[in-house]
C-alpha cells in the first residue's frame, strides 16, 4: 500500500535493532545495517589519520623537523615553508613563529602542507592568547601578551618542575622590576642551540641578543613553545620576593632573596654535582668558578 509523504517524521531503533521510520502512527520498519556501517566507515577514517604530536617546550627547529617527518619531506622542508605559510604573528615576532607553534596533537590528514600544519599550530596559539584571562593577566604584570609567550617560554625551560613554574615566573617579573639582568642557563643554551644543566663563564659571555647575562630585559623572541601551565603560572605568578634559584638536585629548587644564601645553594649544587666549573640551571650568577656580583 502506497502512503503519502508525511508532513513530520522520526526514526527510532525497534527492539530487535531495526530502523522503524514512524509515520503518522504508521510504523514502516527496515534494517538497521546503514547506521553501524556509517560508525565504522567515521573510525576507520579516524583510524587512518596520523597524528602529530608536539610536546610542550619544543623549540621552532623542533616542531620543523616533527612535520617534515611526518610529511615524509627532506629535512629543511618546513623552515623553507615558513615565507609561503602566510602566518598571523604579532608584528614583535618578525616572521619568527618561536612560542606560537602551540603544543598539541593534530591530525596529519590527506593532501596536508608544511604551511597548513603550521597556520593550524599558529592559529590555535592565538585563539588562546586573545582569550581575555590572558590579556587581562598580561596587562595585569604591566606586559604585553607576545611579553608574556616570551616569559612563559622561559619558565617552560627553566622550571624543574610543574611546581616550581609560578616561582620560576616571579624571579623572572622580580628581576624585570629592578633593572636586573635576567642570568638565565635556558637563553645561552637556546643561542647556542644546545640543552644542557651548566653554562660555563665563556658561554655567558657570547655575542647573542638571547645573552641573558649580559643583556638586561626579555630576549627578543620567546625560546620555546609553551605550554598551558607555564602560561599560566606567569598569568598568576606565585608571590614572593625571590631573586635567584637553583636546581641543586631534581625535585629541589631552592629559592631565595638573598644572594649568600644563593652562593650556599650553589656550593652545594657543585658538591653534589662534583664539578666545580658546572653551573646550575636557575636565576642568579653563575656557580664556581665564575661568580660576578649580581
Amino acid at each position: 500500500m502506497q502512503t503519502k509523504t508525511p508532513s513530520r517524521s522520526r526514526i527510532r531503533l525497534t527492539r530487535r535493532g531495526r530502523l522503524a521510520v514512524v509515520v503518522a502512527g504508521a510504523v514502516v520498519a527496515g534494517t538497521a545495517v546503514a547506521v553501524p556501517l556509517l560508525t565504522l566507515a567515521a573510525d576507520h577514517e579516524q583510524a587512518k589519520t596520523a597524528m602529530l604530536v608536539i610536546p610542550e617546550g619544543w623549540r621552532a627547529s623542533q616542531v620543523y623537523a616533527a612535520i617534515d617527518k611526518a610529511l615524509e619531506l627532506p629535512p629543511g622542508s618546513t623552515r623553507k615553508s615558513l615565507g609561503k605559510a602566510a602566518l598571523q604573528l604579532p608584528s614583535q615576532a618578525g616572521g619568527n613563529p618561536e612560542g606560537y607553534l602551540r603544543p598539541a596533537t593534530y591530525p596529519v590528514r590527506q593532501g596536508a602542507t608544511p604551511e597548513s600544519l603550521l597556520r593550524t599550530m599558529v592559529e590555535t596559539a592565538n585563539r588562546r592568547y586573545s582569550a581575555a584571562p590572558v590579556a587581562a593577566g598580561a596587562q595585569r604584570e604591566a606586559m604585553n601578551v607576545y611579553q608574556t609567550v616570551t616569559i612563559a617560554s622561559i619558565v617552560q625551560a627553566e622550571a624543574d618542575t610543574k611546581v616550581d613554574m609560578g616561582k620560576v615566573a616571579r624571579v623572572i617579573l622580580n628581576r624585570l622590576q629592578r633593572g636586573m639582568p635576567l642570568q638565565m642557563d635556558a637563553t645561552i643554551n637556546y643561542a647556542l642551540n644546545r640543552n644542557t644543566v651548566g653554562t660555563g663563564q665563556d658561554d655567558t659571555q657570547i655575542a647573542s641578543p638571547y645573552n641573558s647575562y649580559q643583556r638586561v630585559g626579555l630576549p627578543p623572541t620567546p625560546i620555546d613553545n609553551p605550554g598551558e601551565q607555564a602560561m599560566r603560572a606567569v598569568l598568576n605568578p606565585t608571590p614572593g620576593d625571590w631573586l635567584y634559584f637553583v636546581t641543586v638536585k631534581p625535585g629541589d629548587t631552592r629559592f631565595t632573596a638573598d644572594y649568600d644564601e644563593h652562593l650556599r645553594n650553589v656550593a652545594e649544587f657543585s658538591a653534589a654535582h662534583q664539578s666545580a666549573a658546572a653551573q646550575p640551571s636557575g636565576g642568579g650568577p653563575p656557580g664556581p668558578p665564575y661568580n660576578p656580583a649580581s
